[in-house]
């Protein structure tokens, strides 16, 4: 397992946070983090809702379904839930429950959407609970080293930085290969590319779906080519619209989608004042 840079982060909310949501796409690494905490540091029970019989319990009788891991092993046992997303009625029951005892790390929860997208969610946890966004590795986990350019950027004295020694074919390759776990195990281009294409197809007909609860989503793998072609420029909501030729509403949704299932990723405007 590489070194997650974020593990210090999570560490230090579990301490003094009730519930701790970590987020991020599919496959970026979350179960494999927070199992590896279970295991040293944060004895926690974990179950994990990909399981079709613990999704069936938690869905039937929300309330019992908590009350029952509290049981499990105390009711100031700290306890682990994989893709929440699933179960957003066990929101509410969590709630209860850290009300009656509010001890930091009593819950660490996982989610491979955005939760507070979820239309169904049943209470948003707002003071109880802090979110922490898992990325892909970046290339600093990957090499093993430690990033610190925004650091050194802010600092009193800032040094550029070593020219990097890579000319521009190893850097497009790194951009290529990304961060996924899954994909730098790949040794060819090709495999890659098969694995990033099925990634695709199993969130847009799965996950999107499942969020949406919508059959007729025939335009999401046009809308996600167009936008990828469109990386690093102005998002044109009109333009974009007429290309794919939906109403903005309808474009407006999608994207949402898109959001909550980490797909996309909007960088908003900052304009100069004055």
């Amino acid at each position: 397992m590489l070194k997650r840079h974020i593990e210090a982060t999570l560490r230090e909310a579990l301490s003094d946070t009730p519930v701790v949501l970590l987020t991020g796409a599919r496959q970026t690494g979350k179960s494999t983090l927070v199992e590896s905490l279970a295991e040293g540091g944060y004895p926690a029970r974990y179950v994990t809702l990909d399981d079709l019989t613990t999704l069936a319990a938690a869905k039937q009788d929300p309330a019992g379904f908590v009350a029952a891991l509290a049981e499990a092993g105390g009711d100031l046992a700290p306890v682990i839930i994989d893709e929440i997303q699933r179960a957003p009625d066990l929101f509410l029951p969590i709630k209860l429950s850290v009300d009656r005892k509010r001890n930091p790390g009593r819950f660490l929860l996982t989610g491979s959407a955005n939760i507070m997208t979820l239309p169904r969610l049943a209470d948003s946890l707002a003071g109880r609970m802090e979110t922490i966004n898992l990325w892909p590795l970046s290339q600093g986990e990957i090499a093993g080293v430690k990033e610190s350019f925004i650091d050194q950027l802010f600092a009193p004295e800032f040094k550029l930085p070593a020219r990097a020694r890579e000319g521009r074919t190893e850097l497009i390759a790194r951009v290529s290969r990304g961060g996924y776990p899954e994909v730098l195990s790949r040794g060819t281009e090709s495999r890659r590319r098969a694995w990033f294409s099925s990634y695709i197809t199993t969130i847009l007909q799965r996950d999107v779906r499942e969020l949406s609860n919508i059959e007729g989503l025939t335009e999401l793998p046009r809308l996600l080519t167009l936008l990828a072609g469109r990386t690093a420029s102005l998002l044109n909501l009109a333009d974009v619209s007429r290309a794919l030729s939906i109403p903005q509403t309808t474009l407006k949704r999608y994207l949402a989608l898109l959001e909550a299932t980490f797909i996309v990723q909007p960088v908003p405007v900052v304009s100069e004042s004055g």
